[in-house]
């Protein structure tokens, strides 16, 4: 946290010091020369005065240096030789665009996700990379693509030996990775991963229809086999 005094004493002394400042001109003679310095040292100190409305903060510098953050809400002071920038800590949404990608079977699919996000360090959010907003979209859409290689959409194998993870069937604990997965790569720029949700997932349209048959077909012979696997049943249960 950088080091501030409540704005609005700083502001109300310093207008009392410039209302001072301008009587002394008024004066005129020697006193002029005390007005002005007064005027000016007024002048200097509103300089610091730093508003911070809900949801921001301001990352402080001096000559360069980081000295620390501004979180507190509402007319804030520090040193006016000091540089502060503004930067938001609220939530925001990040949603990819359509990716066609391969999944882990080497299907071609489409897929997109939305992220929740929020900057935790605005210091390393500042600093750490060029544009933190920018890094996130990059390293989000790097997640996503990177999850839909490591898993097949579908169990379309056999119906007898199904995958033990899919993209379509294990929603929630793809998207837990995903979350995980996106949080390791933006650590870096002070960013906290609220949560992250797929908004789309399909097979590319040229394999659509191909991929669907195949499913019906799998879902007939599994039928058959639960059939077959119920007689046997049966009939070993009446001997």
């Amino acid at each position: 946290a950088a080091k501030t005094l409540p704005g609005w004493p700083v502001l109300w002394a310093a207008l009392v010091v410039m209302i001072v400042g301008v009587a002394l001109t008024a004066v005129g003679g020697a006193a002029v020369w005390g007005g002005v310095a007064l005027i000016v040292i007024g002048a200097f100190v509103l300089g610091g005065l730093t508003p911070v409305a809900p949801g921001e903060a301001r990352v402080v510098q001096l000559f360069g240096r980081y000295v620390g953050t501004i979180r507190a809400q509402g007319l804030q002071w520090v040193s006016p030789v000091t540089k502060r920038q503004r930067i938001s800590t609220r939530i925001r949404n990040h949603e990819t665009g359509l990716a066609k990608v391969n999944d882990a079977d080497g299907n071609p699919i489409e897929i997109a996700a939305v992220v929740v996000w929020q900057v935790q360090d605005t210091a390393r959010a500042r600093f750490e990379v060029d544009d933190f907003v920018e890094f996130v979209s990059i390293q989000t859409e790097t997640a996503v693509r990177h999850i839909a290689n490591s898993y097949p959409y579908d169990a379309v194998a056999e119906a007898t030996s199904p995958r033990a993870m899919t993209l379509r069937d294990n929603a929630e604990e793809i998207t837990e990775r995903l979350s995980a997965e996106i949080q390791q790569r933006v650590q870096s720029a002070g960013v906290r991963i609220v949560e992250s949700r797929l908004t789309r997932l399909a097979y590319a349209p040229e394999i659509a229809q191909a991929m669907l048959r195949r499913q019906q077909a799998n879902a007939v012979v599994a039928a058959r086999q639960r059939i077959v696997d119920g007689a046997v049943g049966m009939v070993e249960a009446a001997l």
